[in-house]
């Protein structure tokens, strides 16, 4: 993730959120698996296999979501690539 931004337990919220300056981002519990798995050493692949396991789904269909959310995060600046 790009310097300044941090995943945080938001106590007020009860849920997880991405904190980017001046900016906060809720995750739900999808999003944050997605992001708990970005360590900068997995691929999209690496993320999308680990989730299609986890959530016992086809992969094709967790890999769909995984690139739009990934891109989206791109797009804000929240991670890089």
């Amino acid at each position: 993730m790009p310097r300044g931004v941090k995943l945080r337990f938001d106590e007020v919220r009860g849920k997880h959120v991405l904190l980017a300056p001046e900016r906060a981002f809720s995750l739900d519990e999808i999003a944050l698996a997605v992001v708990k798995l970005i360590d900068g050493r997995r691929s999209v692949n690496d993320i999308v296999d680990v989730l299609a396991e986890r959530y016992v789904e086809a992969r094709q269909v967790i890999a769909v979501d995984v690139t739009a959310m990934l891109n989206d995060l791109l797009t804000k600046r929240l991670i890089d690539r």
